[in-house]
Protein backbone atom coordinates (compact mmCIF):
# COMPACT_ATOMS: atom_id res chain seq x y z
CA UNK A 1 0.00 0.00 0.00
CA UNK A 2 1.26 3.27 -1.09
CA UNK A 3 -0.41 6.26 0.58
CA UNK A 4 0.09 10.11 0.02
CA UNK A 5 1.31 12.29 3.06
CA UNK A 6 -1.55 14.79 4.27
CA UNK A 7 0.05 17.13 6.92
CA UNK A 8 -3.24 15.48 9.63
CA UNK A 9 -1.98 12.18 8.70
CA UNK A 10 1.58 12.50 9.02
CA UNK A 11 1.19 14.21 12.56
CA UNK A 12 -1.34 11.60 14.17
CA UNK A 13 -0.06 8.78 11.98
CA UNK A 14 -0.75 4.94 12.53
CA UNK A 15 2.33 3.11 13.22
CA UNK A 16 3.50 -0.05 11.91
CA UNK A 17 1.94 -1.84 9.02
CA UNK A 18 2.14 -5.17 8.37
CA UNK A 19 5.28 -6.32 5.54
CA UNK A 20 5.94 -2.54 5.79
CA UNK A 21 7.35 0.55 7.29
CA UNK A 22 4.45 3.72 8.13
CA UNK A 23 5.40 6.93 9.84
CA UNK A 24 3.71 8.11 13.06
CA UNK A 25 3.33 11.04 15.26
CA UNK A 26 6.50 12.51 15.68
CA UNK A 27 7.47 13.32 19.01
CA UNK A 28 8.95 16.70 20.57
CA UNK A 29 12.41 15.50 22.12
CA UNK A 30 13.90 16.99 25.21
CA UNK A 31 17.78 17.28 24.56
CA UNK A 32 19.42 17.47 28.58
CA UNK A 33 16.09 19.28 28.96
CA UNK A 34 15.39 21.42 26.62
CA UNK A 35 13.55 21.03 22.95
CA UNK A 36 15.18 23.49 20.97
CA UNK A 37 18.89 24.10 19.85
CA UNK A 38 20.72 27.13 18.92
CA UNK A 39 22.63 26.42 15.68
CA UNK A 40 25.98 28.90 15.33
CA UNK A 41 24.38 31.42 13.00
CA UNK A 42 21.44 34.24 13.05
CA UNK A 43 18.18 32.66 13.67
CA UNK A 44 20.22 29.28 14.30
CA UNK A 45 17.46 28.14 17.04
CA UNK A 46 15.74 25.17 15.89
CA UNK A 47 13.40 22.61 17.32
CA UNK A 48 14.17 19.02 17.90
CA UNK A 49 11.80 16.12 17.51
CA UNK A 50 12.03 12.45 17.16
CA UNK A 51 10.40 11.31 13.96
CA UNK A 52 9.65 7.10 13.43
CA UNK A 53 12.68 5.26 13.06
CA UNK A 54 14.49 8.65 14.20
CA UNK A 55 16.40 10.27 17.34
CA UNK A 56 15.69 13.39 18.17
CA UNK A 57 16.89 15.65 15.27
CA UNK A 58 17.42 19.17 14.63
CA UNK A 59 13.73 20.43 12.84
CA UNK A 60 14.76 22.48 9.51
CA UNK A 61 11.08 22.05 7.95
CA UNK A 62 8.51 19.81 9.09
CA UNK A 63 6.45 20.17 5.61
CA UNK A 64 8.52 18.89 3.26
CA UNK A 65 10.15 16.89 6.25
CA UNK A 66 13.96 18.32 6.57
CA UNK A 67 15.80 16.57 9.93
CA UNK A 68 19.52 17.80 10.39
CA UNK A 69 21.94 15.40 12.11
CA UNK A 70 23.02 16.82 15.32
CA UNK A 71 26.64 17.11 15.16
CA UNK A 72 27.77 15.32 17.98
CA UNK A 73 26.75 12.44 15.93
CA UNK A 74 29.47 12.33 13.73
CA UNK A 75 31.82 11.78 16.42
CA UNK A 76 30.38 8.78 17.61
CA UNK A 77 31.22 5.86 14.61
CA UNK A 78 32.27 6.51 11.58
CA UNK A 79 28.87 4.94 10.01
CA UNK A 80 26.32 7.49 11.09
CA UNK A 81 23.63 5.34 12.47
CA UNK A 82 20.48 4.96 10.08
CA UNK A 83 18.55 6.65 13.34
CA UNK A 84 20.60 9.90 13.28
CA UNK A 85 20.86 10.38 9.54
CA UNK A 86 19.81 13.58 8.26
CA UNK A 87 17.02 13.90 5.89
CA UNK A 88 15.74 15.68 2.75
CA UNK A 89 12.35 15.95 0.97
CA UNK A 90 12.05 18.51 -1.67
CA UNK A 91 8.17 17.97 -2.08
CA UNK A 92 5.60 17.43 0.66
CA UNK A 93 3.73 14.47 -0.84
CA UNK A 94 5.54 11.71 0.46
CA UNK A 95 3.96 8.38 1.56
CA UNK A 96 3.63 7.51 4.82
CA UNK A 97 3.59 4.05 3.98
CA UNK A 98 4.49 1.61 1.82
CA UNK A 99 4.17 -2.06 1.27
CA UNK A 100 7.23 -3.99 -0.27
CA UNK A 101 4.98 -6.56 -1.71
CA UNK A 102 3.11 -4.06 -4.22
CA UNK A 103 6.86 -2.29 -4.55
CA UNK A 104 7.74 -2.23 -8.25
CA UNK A 105 10.36 -0.64 -10.38
CA UNK A 106 9.50 0.64 -13.60
CA UNK A 107 12.76 0.37 -16.40
CA UNK A 108 11.53 1.93 -19.61
CA UNK A 109 12.20 4.15 -22.54
CA UNK A 110 15.13 3.16 -25.28
CA UNK A 111 15.45 -0.03 -23.71
CA UNK A 112 14.72 -3.44 -25.51
CA UNK A 113 13.03 -4.77 -23.08
CA UNK A 114 10.81 -2.62 -20.26
CA UNK A 115 10.35 -4.13 -17.38
CA UNK A 116 8.54 -3.96 -14.07
CA UNK A 117 10.44 -5.31 -11.13
CA UNK A 118 9.62 -6.31 -7.71
CA UNK A 119 11.85 -5.45 -4.46
CA UNK A 120 12.14 -9.19 -4.18
CA UNK A 121 13.46 -9.82 -7.66
CA UNK A 122 15.72 -6.33 -6.98
CA UNK A 123 17.17 -8.50 -4.10
CA UNK A 124 17.87 -11.95 -5.71
CA UNK A 125 17.41 -11.42 -9.10
CA UNK A 126 20.87 -9.27 -9.22
CA UNK A 127 24.18 -9.93 -7.51
CA UNK A 128 24.38 -7.78 -4.32
CA UNK A 129 27.07 -4.78 -4.38
CA UNK A 130 28.13 -2.54 -1.34
CA UNK A 131 29.47 0.78 -1.04
CA UNK A 132 30.42 2.91 2.04
CA UNK A 133 29.95 6.17 0.80
CA UNK A 134 29.01 10.14 1.71
CA UNK A 135 25.53 11.29 1.37
CA UNK A 136 25.72 15.20 1.65
CA UNK A 137 23.11 17.79 0.70
CA UNK A 138 23.96 20.56 -1.72
CA UNK A 139 22.95 23.10 0.66
CA UNK A 140 24.92 21.61 3.37
CA UNK A 141 26.53 24.47 5.26
CA UNK A 142 24.45 27.14 3.89
CA UNK A 143 23.78 29.00 7.11
CA UNK A 144 27.40 29.99 7.32
CA UNK A 145 27.10 32.05 3.97
CA UNK A 146 27.54 35.33 4.07
CA UNK A 147 25.67 37.51 2.63
CA UNK A 148 23.31 35.45 3.43
CA UNK A 149 21.26 33.03 0.25
CA UNK A 150 17.80 31.83 0.02
CA UNK A 151 17.12 28.35 1.01
CA UNK A 152 17.03 25.68 4.27
CA UNK A 153 19.65 27.16 6.64
CA UNK A 154 21.37 23.97 7.15
CA UNK A 155 24.23 24.03 9.40
CA UNK A 156 26.99 21.27 9.09
CA UNK A 157 24.84 18.08 9.71
CA UNK A 158 23.20 17.63 6.29
CA UNK A 159 25.29 14.82 5.59
CA UNK A 160 25.94 11.27 6.47
CA UNK A 161 28.18 7.91 5.96
CA UNK A 162 26.48 4.87 5.65
CA UNK A 163 27.24 1.41 3.96
CA UNK A 164 24.94 0.61 1.11
CA UNK A 165 23.38 -2.41 0.14
CA UNK A 166 21.95 -3.09 -3.19
CA UNK A 167 21.95 -4.01 -7.35
CA UNK A 168 24.15 -2.02 -9.49
CA UNK A 169 22.04 0.33 -11.29
CA UNK A 170 24.23 -0.75 -14.23
CA UNK A 171 23.04 -4.61 -13.94
CA UNK A 172 19.80 -3.43 -14.08
CA UNK A 173 19.80 -1.34 -17.46
CA UNK A 174 22.09 -4.49 -19.28
CA UNK A 175 19.15 -6.96 -18.40
CA UNK A 176 17.05 -3.98 -20.15
CA UNK A 177 19.15 -3.36 -22.89
CA UNK A 178 19.96 -0.14 -23.38
CA UNK A 179 19.39 1.53 -27.17
CA UNK A 180 22.56 2.37 -28.13
CA UNK A 181 21.34 6.63 -28.93
CA UNK A 182 20.87 6.69 -25.07
CA UNK A 183 22.47 10.02 -23.36
CA UNK A 184 20.59 10.12 -20.55
CA UNK A 185 18.84 8.47 -17.73
CA UNK A 186 16.21 10.20 -15.78
CA UNK A 187 15.30 8.50 -11.93
CA UNK A 188 12.13 9.46 -10.10
CA UNK A 189 10.29 8.55 -7.23
CA UNK A 190 7.15 8.42 -5.15
CA UNK A 191 7.35 11.43 -3.43
CA UNK A 192 4.49 14.40 -5.16
CA UNK A 193 3.99 17.78 -5.49
CA UNK A 194 1.30 18.83 -3.45
CA UNK A 195 0.28 22.18 -5.78
CA UNK A 196 -0.35 21.24 -8.91
CA UNK A 197 1.60 24.14 -10.48
CA UNK A 198 4.92 22.34 -8.71
CA UNK A 199 7.34 20.44 -10.95
CA UNK A 200 7.23 16.98 -9.96
CA UNK A 201 10.97 15.95 -8.97
CA UNK A 202 13.02 13.90 -11.29
CA UNK A 203 16.88 13.75 -11.91
CA UNK A 204 18.96 12.35 -14.45
CA UNK A 205 22.57 11.21 -15.42
CA UNK A 206 24.94 10.33 -18.27
CA UNK A 207 24.10 7.22 -19.44
CA UNK A 208 28.36 6.78 -18.81
CA UNK A 209 27.69 8.04 -15.31
CA UNK A 210 24.92 5.39 -14.64
CA UNK A 211 26.97 2.60 -15.89
CA UNK A 212 29.65 3.20 -13.25
CA UNK A 213 30.20 0.01 -10.80
CA UNK A 214 29.31 1.62 -7.41
CA UNK A 215 26.21 3.48 -8.63
CA UNK A 216 23.43 1.68 -7.02
CA UNK A 217 19.78 0.97 -5.98
CA UNK A 218 20.05 0.37 -2.42
CA UNK A 219 17.49 -1.08 -0.52
CA UNK A 220 19.95 -1.62 2.66
CA UNK A 221 21.57 0.79 4.71
CA UNK A 222 24.01 0.15 6.93
CA UNK A 223 23.04 -4.25 6.96
CA UNK A 224 19.30 -3.15 7.39
CA UNK A 225 16.70 -1.90 4.74
CA UNK A 226 16.60 2.03 4.56
CA UNK A 227 14.12 4.10 6.83
CA UNK A 228 11.12 5.31 5.24
CA UNK A 229 12.42 8.61 5.85
CA UNK A 230 15.58 7.91 3.65
CA UNK A 231 13.89 6.14 1.14
CA UNK A 232 12.50 3.10 1.82
CA UNK A 233 12.16 0.47 0.04
CA UNK A 234 14.95 1.55 -2.56
CA UNK A 235 16.82 4.91 -3.28
CA UNK A 236 19.43 5.42 -5.70
CA UNK A 237 23.11 5.87 -4.48
CA UNK A 238 25.46 7.92 -6.66
CA UNK A 239 28.69 7.55 -4.85
CA UNK A 240 30.45 10.80 -5.01
CA UNK A 241 27.69 13.13 -6.16
CA UNK A 242 26.20 15.74 -4.22
CA UNK A 243 22.04 13.69 -2.94
CA UNK A 244 20.39 15.81 -4.92
CA UNK A 245 20.57 13.12 -7.46
CA UNK A 246 20.32 9.78 -4.96
CA UNK A 247 16.59 9.64 -5.77
CA UNK A 248 14.64 8.32 -2.18
CA UNK A 249 11.43 5.75 -2.91
CA UNK A 250 12.73 5.26 -6.53
CA UNK A 251 10.20 3.44 -9.05
CA UNK A 252 10.89 4.29 -11.77
CA UNK A 253 13.38 4.83 -14.53
CA UNK A 254 13.36 6.24 -17.81
CA UNK A 255 16.28 5.95 -20.33
CA UNK A 256 15.99 9.18 -23.20
CA UNK A 257 18.09 9.89 -26.11
CA UNK A 258 18.54 13.84 -25.08
CA UNK A 259 19.46 16.03 -22.37
CA UNK A 260 16.96 16.44 -19.44
CA UNK A 261 15.34 19.56 -20.01
CA UNK A 262 12.81 19.24 -16.52
CA UNK A 263 13.14 21.62 -13.87
CA UNK A 264 15.32 20.31 -11.39
CA UNK A 265 18.11 19.98 -13.76
CA UNK A 266 17.59 23.21 -15.70
CA UNK A 267 16.59 25.75 -13.01
CA UNK A 268 17.10 23.94 -9.74
CA UNK A 269 20.87 22.54 -8.30
CA UNK A 270 22.74 24.52 -10.37
CA UNK A 271 26.39 26.44 -9.77
CA UNK A 272 28.49 28.43 -11.91
CA UNK A 273 30.20 27.09 -13.86
CA UNK A 274 33.85 28.34 -12.97
CA UNK A 275 35.95 26.45 -11.59
CA UNK A 276 35.48 27.42 -7.98
CA UNK A 277 31.67 26.90 -8.39
CA UNK A 278 31.43 30.46 -7.30
CA UNK A 279 30.66 34.55 -8.22
CA UNK A 280 30.25 37.31 -6.95
CA UNK A 281 27.33 38.64 -4.94
CA UNK A 282 25.15 40.58 -7.08
CA UNK A 283 26.46 39.20 -10.44
CA UNK A 284 25.11 36.90 -12.82
CA UNK A 285 27.02 33.86 -14.43
CA UNK A 286 26.40 31.01 -16.36
CA UNK A 287 25.60 28.04 -14.53
CA UNK A 288 25.93 23.96 -14.97
CA UNK A 289 24.44 21.34 -12.81
CA UNK A 290 26.08 20.29 -9.78
CA UNK A 291 27.38 17.28 -9.71
CA UNK A 292 30.81 15.97 -7.27
CA UNK A 293 31.10 16.65 -3.94
CA UNK A 294 33.90 18.92 -2.93
CA UNK A 295 36.25 17.37 -0.46
CA UNK A 296 35.62 18.75 3.26
CA UNK A 297 36.92 18.05 6.86
CA UNK A 298 35.77 18.71 10.25
CA UNK A 299 36.44 18.56 14.32
CA UNK A 300 34.20 16.13 15.80
CA UNK A 301 35.44 15.59 19.17
CA UNK A 302 35.04 19.21 20.37
CA UNK A 303 32.71 21.93 20.39
CA UNK A 304 33.07 26.08 19.81
CA UNK A 305 33.64 27.19 23.16
CA UNK A 306 35.12 23.90 24.82
CA UNK A 307 37.12 24.23 27.77
CA UNK A 308 40.65 21.83 27.11
CA UNK A 309 43.10 20.56 29.61
CA UNK A 310 44.70 23.41 31.19
CA UNK A 311 47.83 22.06 30.45
CA UNK A 312 49.36 19.27 28.45
CA UNK A 313 48.26 17.26 25.06
CA UNK A 314 45.24 17.84 23.71
CA UNK A 315 43.84 14.81 21.85
CA UNK A 316 42.02 16.14 18.53
CA UNK A 317 39.96 13.90 15.96
CA UNK A 318 37.80 14.51 12.90
CA UNK A 319 36.79 13.25 9.33
CA UNK A 320 37.44 14.23 5.70
CA UNK A 321 35.50 13.21 2.56
CA UNK A 322 35.67 13.97 -1.06
CA UNK A 323 34.00 12.94 -4.12
CA UNK A 324 35.90 9.10 -4.31
CA UNK A 325 39.41 10.28 -4.91
CA UNK A 326 40.47 9.66 -1.67
CA UNK A 327 41.85 11.52 0.94
CA UNK A 328 45.36 12.15 0.68
CA UNK A 329 46.19 13.84 3.72
CA UNK A 330 44.57 15.69 6.55
CA UNK A 331 46.55 19.22 8.10
CA UNK A 332 46.17 20.09 11.88
CA UNK A 333 46.40 23.92 13.50
CA UNK A 334 45.99 25.47 16.68
CA UNK A 335 46.94 28.51 15.83
CA UNK A 336 44.72 29.53 13.41
CA UNK A 337 46.54 28.71 10.70
CA UNK A 338 49.87 30.23 11.24
CA UNK A 339 51.78 26.71 11.64
CA UNK A 340 51.00 23.32 10.72
CA UNK A 341 51.34 19.85 11.45
CA UNK A 342 49.80 16.62 9.60
CA UNK A 343 47.18 14.72 11.37
CA UNK A 344 47.18 11.02 11.04
CA UNK A 345 45.26 9.30 9.13
CA UNK A 346 42.79 6.35 10.23
CA UNK A 347 42.14 2.98 7.80
CA UNK A 348 40.85 3.83 4.54
CA UNK A 349 37.10 2.10 4.69
CA UNK A 350 36.29 2.97 1.20
CA UNK A 351 37.12 5.91 -0.73
CA UNK A 352 33.94 6.91 -1.16
CA UNK A 353 33.30 7.57 2.83
CA UNK A 354 34.51 9.35 5.85
CA UNK A 355 38.43 9.39 6.48
CA UNK A 356 39.17 9.33 10.45
CA UNK A 357 42.10 11.62 11.11
CA UNK A 358 43.74 12.34 14.49
CA UNK A 359 45.80 15.05 15.91
CA UNK A 360 47.04 16.64 18.91
CA UNK A 361 48.43 20.28 20.61
CA UNK A 362 49.78 20.86 23.61
CA UNK A 363 47.68 23.71 26.15
CA UNK A 364 48.88 25.78 28.22
CA UNK A 365 46.60 28.00 31.13
CA UNK A 366 44.38 30.67 30.26
CA UNK A 367 45.14 30.17 26.61
CA UNK A 368 42.99 30.23 23.57
CA UNK A 369 43.36 28.19 20.34
CA UNK A 370 41.77 28.49 17.02
CA UNK A 371 41.62 25.27 15.65
CA UNK A 372 41.77 24.09 12.00
CA UNK A 373 41.93 21.57 9.51
CA UNK A 374 42.18 21.04 5.93
CA UNK A 375 42.33 18.07 3.53
CA UNK A 376 43.75 17.64 0.61
CA UNK A 377 42.59 14.48 -1.87
CA UNK A 378 44.33 11.77 -3.85
CA UNK A 379 43.47 14.17 -7.35
CA UNK A 380 45.18 17.38 -5.73
CA UNK A 381 41.69 18.70 -4.63
CA UNK A 382 42.38 21.01 -1.48
CA UNK A 383 39.81 23.23 0.71
CA UNK A 384 40.27 26.78 0.49
CA UNK A 385 40.77 28.52 3.11
CA UNK A 386 38.46 31.29 3.18
CA UNK A 387 34.82 30.53 1.97
CA UNK A 388 33.59 31.45 -1.40
CA UNK A 389 30.00 32.08 -2.45
CA UNK A 390 27.23 31.29 -4.81
CA UNK A 391 24.01 32.67 -5.41
CA UNK A 392 22.48 28.81 -4.06
CA UNK A 393 24.59 28.44 -1.31
CA UNK A 394 26.30 25.44 -2.70
CA UNK A 395 29.25 23.33 -1.93
CA UNK A 396 30.73 24.99 0.90
CA UNK A 397 33.79 23.34 2.21
CA UNK A 398 36.22 26.15 3.27
CA UNK A 399 38.40 25.42 6.08
CA UNK A 400 36.37 25.55 9.71
CA UNK A 401 37.65 27.13 12.54
CA UNK A 402 36.89 25.70 15.86
CA UNK A 403 37.95 28.16 19.20
CA UNK A 404 38.43 26.32 22.82
CA UNK A 405 40.44 27.38 25.61
CA UNK A 406 42.54 25.70 28.49
CA UNK A 407 41.04 26.24 31.59
CA UNK A 408 43.04 29.15 33.94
Amino acid sequence: MISGMRRRTFLTGVGATIGGLALSRPAIAAASGAETVELPFTNGARSLAAYPQKRPLIVLTSRPVQLETPFAVFDESLLTPNDAFFVRWHLAGVPTSVDPAQYALTVRGLVDKPATISLAELRTGFAPAEVTAVCECAGNSRGFFQPRVAGGQWANGAMGNARWRGARLKDVLARAGVAGTAKTVRFSGMDRPVLAGTPSFKKSLDVDIADGDDVLLAYEMNGEPLPLLNGFPVRLVVPGWYATYWVKMLNDIEVRDAPDDNFWMTTAYRVPAAPCGCQEPGTKVPTVPISKLTVRSFITNLVPGASVDRQGQVAVRGIAFDSGSGIAKVMFSSDNGASWSQAALGADEGRYGFREWSASFSSEPGKRYALQCAATSVDGSTQPSAATWNASGYMRNAVETLDVAAAS
